[in-house]
């Protein structure tokens, strides 16, 4: 049985007739760059999310550079995350000039450690950038607490959290800044790039809007320095379809999930962690095992797909390493070294998950 990590065509076919009117009624009016649908859909994602503003950018990437932008930060500061991400979290960080201040993982969930953040934080800290790896949650009432007593900004990567809660709070509406992504993939997601940044800040709404449109309030006025970060009606009318069912969606990523770790329990692979503090909508199912190259190539042998988010902590990449002056962070370097990732989407039936598990069983025994 083949087996893909995702398949999107699934969830075209059932939203089809929806997305393609939609597309061609953009077609019609010619009108493509901040138009009414992505007026509507900022709308719509403020309320799911319970926040004030929703500003839609060109990407994930773009959404965490122009928040730390808005937000002020630049050279000779220093923002405190992760190096259990994609590089995109620390990029941005880079963007702006800013120094990566790496802390190690919590070994249970992936996320920050928060008494990490507490021992990094130096006169030049100015923001701590969580992110809620894989869907699940960060422990924010830690990091804020941290936060509140150095004056630190909280600025959230929901690229892989649309949706998830921690304590009853939507991630993105938690921090100063919730920056997401709707790359396909993604649990909430567009069919090309986009992006998003969230706050209960009329002040940092207005700025975020004049950055994504050329540093402009006015057409050919323009303030400051801006950038070209818009979304376009297109990616907003298939968010829009997404957004109505992005509950569904991910209920029924955690049935697959939850199956997974029946199935999986006393083989001697780690699976997600799940506590009653947060709802993790698993964008991506990952697992720890010692044998992953024998997993992955079993997988691979019957068709099934399997990838590893990621397989180098970013203290330990090219691009960041001599700054990071042989910095060890344990946790996130045995992480690294052992997760993998299993299929997983909305639609996977409990057939494909029990194939996918015997697999893996097959490739342990």
């Amino acid at each position: 049985m083949t087996i893909p990590m995702v398949d999107l065509n699934i969830q075209y076919r059932q939203l089809k007739e929806e997305i393609d009117n939609g597309i061609l009624a953009v077609m019609e009016k010619c009108q493509f760059i901040l138009g009414p649908n992505v007026s509507a859909f900022e709308e719509e994602a403020a309320a799911f999310l319970g926040v004030k503003h929703a500003v839609t950018v060109a990407s994930g990437t773009d959404a965490l550079h122009l928040a730390l932008v808005a937000s002020g930060i630049g050279p000779g500061d220093e923002v405190i995350t992760t190096p259990f991400t994609f590089v995109a979290t620390a990029e941005a960080i880079r963007y702006v000039g800013a120094t990566p201040v790496f802390v190690d993982i919590d070994p249970l969930t992936y996320n920050i450690d928060p008494a990490g953040i507490e021992a990094a934080v130096t006169p030049a800290t100015r923001a701590v950038l969580p992110v809620h790896l894989f869907g699940q949650p960060t422990d924010t009432d830690a990091v804020v607490a941290v936060c509140d007593r150095h004056g630190l900004l909280m600025v959230e990567d929901c690229a892989q959290s649309f949706g998830a809660t921690f304590q009853g709070r939507m991630t993105g509406s938690i921090g100063s800044l919730g920056c997401f992504s709707f790359f396909p993939s993604k649990n909430l997601g567009c069919y090309g790039d986009g992006g998003m940044i969230t706050t209960d800040s009329d002040e940092l709404d207005e700025k975020l809007r004049m950055l994504r449109n050329h540093g402009s309030r006015q057409r050919y006025h323009h303030g400051v320095i801006g950038f070209n970060s818009r979304l376009d009606e297109i990616q907003a009318v298939v968010l829009r379809a997404k957004l109505k069912r992005i509950d569904s969606y991910n209920r029924n990523r955690r049935r697959v999930a939850g199956l997974y770790s029946r199935l999986l329990a006393e083989t001697g692979v780690t699976t997600p962690h799940v506590d009653e503090r947060g709802v993790h909508v698993f964008h991506q199912y990952t697992i720890l095992t010692g044998d992953r190259d024998r997993v992955m190539k079993g997988l691979a042998d019957a068709g099934i797909a399997s990838a590893v988010y990621y397989p180098i902590p970013l203290h330990r990449q090219e691009v960041f390493a001599a700054a990071c002056g042989g910095l060890s962070l344990p946790v996130a370097e045995s992480v690294a070294g052992r997760c993998m990732s299993l299929p997983i989407f909305p639609e996977m039936t409990d057939g494909q998950v029990e194939e996918v598990v015997a697999t893996v069983k097959k490739a342990l025994a």
